[in-house]
């Protein structure tokens, strides 16, 4: 069980975003997520969104650097991938 997390290579607001995902489960991304301070609302499907500035903090908290490539196959390998197109 471990949470990983892909470089902050994602624009979005102004800013560049990381993933943050589980290959567990989505209680222990909620759980991870909330002990690093990251709101509920950053959950998006399948993923927390962090911005670059929190990186650090998730790496430091525990989270695995991996590129986003590798990051989306241990995702989808883990049975948690929720596509956009797809209602859940």
């Amino acid at each position: 069980m471990t949470v990983y997390i892909d470089p902050p290579t994602w624009p979005g607001h102004g800013r560049l975003w990381s993933h943050l995902v589980s290959d567990a489960s989505f209680e222990e991304l909620h759980a991870f997520a909330a002990r690093i301070g990251a709101p509920r609302r950053a959950f998006e499907r399948d993923h927390y969104d962090l911005p670059a500035e929190r990186y650090a903090d998730a790496v430091q908290a525990g989270a695995v650097e991996i590129g986003s490539k590798e990051l989306v196959r241990r995702l989808t390998a883990a049975g948690l991938r929720r596509p956009k197109n797809r209602r859940i």
